[in-house]
């Protein structure tokens, strides 16, 4: 991602620092990493790293997980990331669904919920079912059946009614850094994420013209979401979201597409160590090729489409046909990028993920044969990786505390 992987011994950059460190303790996970792998790894000297690490365990974020032997002297001691000392909400708001998750720093999943949502009813509606599902959820975690539809009223206050929100520092800084909310008297939650259907502007966090949902256009979700809840709140698209959380997930940054087929279909793109949004959030509105110049109308106002030919494949019944016109798009965003993977997620696909990707990896291995470009580029699922775009909304509020911050003005 945009994040530099050297440190800098300047005052001014010390949070910077702090985020560096922080990030190699979220990776070392239980393990944990010594003072001097920290400040190898970091290029940081061992003095600054020590005064980062002693703000981090005064701070609650990192404590003690033991020693390890040396090659001389006294043994290492090993320092860990507390993955409790904060949390975030990741909000999947879908076309028919609303799905809600909090996480720790470590990226766990410690509480989620699922409901029924109408994305065609009015905004404040949406808003409205959307903050309640936040504050259920902040209840704590709860049993099986939160996968149920929820009929709580949201618990905020309305905004200045006074919700006990409380300040918070950067990592390893002393200065105000957003505003928290206490979970369960134990818990802080840094904000929320939200993966919302695209077009979208990530920063201002307004919708533009939703597929099939023209009145969302121009909304200001993240402002009337924050109002609610009295939380910050960052809004991306859905598949920026997943591919974000993926990236996370991945052991280097080597380029992929994540391929999104639910109630619609998007991507999310991962190029040159960084989300790729493009200069207006426009990027991966992979749904709207047109792969068919007289096929069938498209809600988008287009036709041929690959969204709607995919769609009505899988209206059909007919998944192998679904499957080979979703790989006719991959092959061409595969051939247009020169990515090194390929990652299939969505309801639609977790549905049967063995024929998608069956039917995506014989077209992708066809155009490699064809173009003599050698071996195809790896083609895996999300099956079976719990909820990835909700996971990945709440990584829109943890990533940048790692220093780990999407491209295209993130």
């Amino acid at each position: 991602m945009n994040r530099s992987n050297a440190g800098a011994n300047l005052p001014t950059l010390r949070s910077h620092n702090a985020a560096l460190v922080l990030d190699l303790l979220r990776v070392a996970g239980e393990r944990g990493i010594s003072r001097l792998e920290l400040a190898e790894r970091t290029g940081l000297t061992p003095q600054a790293v020590s005064k980062i690490t002693a703000r981090l365990r005064a701070e609650g974020l990192a404590t003690e997980a033991g020693h390890r032997a040396s090659t001389g002297g006294k043994p290492r001691t090993v320092l860990r990331l507390v993955p409790d000392a904060g949390h975030a909400v990741g909000l999947h708001l879908d076309r028919d669904e609303l799905t809600v998750v909090l996480v720790d720093l470590a990226g766990t999943v410690v509480a989620s919920r699922r409901t029924p949502l109408d994305f065609g009813a009015s905004a404040g509606e949406v808003v409205a079912v959307a903050a309640g599902e936040v504050g259920a959820v902040l209840g704590g975690p709860v049993g099986a059946d939160a996968e149920a539809e929820s009929s709580r009223s949201h618990p905020f206050p309305e905004p200045g009614a006074g919700s006990g929100i409380s300040a918070a520092s950067a990592p390893g800084d002393g200065g105000a850094g957003g505003t928290t909310a206490p979970v369960g008297g134990a818990r802080t939650v840094l904000g929320i994420g939200v993966a919302a259907p695209g077009p979208l502007d990530h920063r201002g966090g307004v919708l533009h013209r939703v597929t099939g949902f023209p009145q969302w256009d121009g909304y200001p979700l993240q402002d009337a979401l924050a109002a609610r809840t009295g939380l910050p709140v960052v809004v991306d698209k859905d598949t920026n979201a997943a591919a974000l959380g993926l990236a996370l997930r991945a052991d280097g940054p080597r380029d992929f597409a994540y391929l999104h087929l639910g109630t619609g279909l998007g991507a999310g793109l991962f190029l040159g160590g960084a989300l790729h949004r493009g200069a207006r959030t426009g990027a991966g509105e992979f749904g709207h090729q047109t792969v068919a110049l007289d096929g069938p109308p498209c809600s988008c106002g287009g036709r041929g489409c690959i969204e709607a030919l995919c769609l009505a494949a899988v209206a059909d019944g007919d998944v192998a046909e679904a499957a080979r016109v979703l790989g006719t798009g991959a092959a061409n965003l595969v051939g247009l990028l020169d990515i090194d993977r390929v990652v299939l997620g969505g309801r639609t696909v977790g549905a049967d993920p063995d024929t998608y990707v069956r039917g995506v990896r014989a077209v992708i291995e066809e155009r490699a044969r064809r173009d003599g470009t050698g071996a195809a580029v790896p083609l895996v699922t999300t099956a079976g990786a719990g909820r990835p775009v909700a996971e990945g909304a709440a990584q829109l509020v943890l990533a940048p505390l790692f220093g780990r911050v999407g491209g295209d003005g993130a």
